[in-house]
């Protein structure tokens, strides 16, 4: 089995990917670097931010408004180029006679076209060339010819790594996934203006367990702390017609929330979740357990991303990143609601090394 195809295996079992559809598509220079685009933030407000395109940002979008011209079942819907990749919104609006894998290994293949046109040329000379090597066809490749092939693909691809693939498979998925997209350059900017708060800090001991967290460490040091943990009878009644018990539940945690409690939970289930929220939304504070560490480049989920802007919250996770896991189990449900209780049986927590002092 070879490396190329243990990176496709995100398809779902008995699933071509042929037919008519939506896919986010973001393809990424792996080692991060700004080399598509420069953050710009006039006034230090994020809410102002844009990307100014820098020549290899501008031949990669011109390469991405070609592509439809050799797959016209594709239209690409939206796009938001960052310092270091691209997002992408593809509309497949007929089966094609190959698979949306194939298609986008195609379009990565045209980037690292440009990528080695990158590395071999000097800034001056790739901008004067890259709209030529943007719109040759793929069989077409003046550079290789000009080197052959051994010196050619010697040269740096800069994007290495395949393309992220997420189908939509519903079409209400695609104004949050605009959203998303149109966000990312205020979101980066954020996060360059206020780097204490979504840098990752180690190192966090509470109650014996050592936690990584992301956001205002400083909730730790609240004078009340309240759990959030809706029990399975409250649901039960709920389920067969009775939610008084569950009203007056999370009715009494955002009603603590309003008097400065910080609430504390993994806010697994639903009605959790529906607390949660409503307390951002009203300028409250919560901790949020997470089941997952921290990879290199996180950042909090879309609900949480303007909290942890506004202090709001702080997440926690005792758990290394674990870059495959997909789902959350019972055990660890339950590890977390006790994590919870522990933290919230603390009236004050002295805060410990982290990557940043506060």
């Amino acid at each position: 089995m070879t490396q190329e195809h243990d990176i496709w295996q995100w398809q779902e079992p008995g699933k071509a990917w042929k037919g008519a559809g939506l896919y986010h598509i973001t393809l990424k220079i792996p080692t991060c670097e700004p080399l598509l685009g420069d953050l710009v933030i006039p006034d230090n407000d994020p809410t102002q931010a844009y990307i100014k395109h820098l020549p290899l940002g501008d031949a990669l979008l011109l390469c991405l408004r070609e592509f439809p011209n050799y797959h016209p079942e594709i239209q690409v819907l939206h796009y938001c180029l960052m310092p270091d990749h691209l997002h992408m919104i593809w509309y497949v609006r007929q089966a094609m006679p190959r698979s949306i894998r194939m298609v986008v290994s195609g379009f990565r293949s045209a980037a690292q076209k440009l990528g080695r046109a990158f590395s071999y040329y000097d800034e001056a000379t790739f901008s004067s060339v890259a709209p030529t090597v943007s719109r040759e066809k793929y069989q077409e490749n003046t550079l290789r010819k000009q080197l052959g092939n051994d010196a050619y693909y010697a040269l740096y691809p800069i994007f290495t790594e395949m393309p992220h693939i997420r189908p939509m498979g519903q079409r209400r998925q695609l104004p949050a996934t605009l959203r998303y997209i149109d966000m990312n350059p205020q979101r980066l900017a954020t996060k360059r203006l206020m780097p204490k708060y979504f840098r990752v800090q180690d190192n966090i001991e509470i109650a014996g367990r050592i936690y990584c967290g992301v956001g205002n460490t400083n909730l730790l040091q609240a004078a009340n702390h309240m759990p959030v943990h809706v029990r399975h009878t409250m649901l039960d009644e709920a389920a067969h017609g009775d939610d008084n018990r569950l009203n007056a539940y999370m009715d009494s945690c955002i009603a603590a929330a309003e008097k400065g409690a910080v609430l504390v939970s993994p806010f697994i289930h639903k009605k959790e979740r529906e607390v949660l929220y409503s307390v951002l939304a009203e300028g409250g504070k919560a901790i949020y357990l997470a089941d997952n560490g921290f990879g290199d480049y996180y950042k909090p989920s879309d609900g949480l991303f303007d909290a942890v802007a506004n202090k709001q919250v702080l997440i926690l996770s005792p758990w290394p990143y674990d870059p495959k896991k997909r789902g959350i189990t019972r055990a660890e449900c339950v590890a977390m609601n006790q994590m919870a209780e522990e933290i919230c049986s603390l009236s004050s927590i002295a805060p410990t090394d982290s990557r940043e002092k506060y």
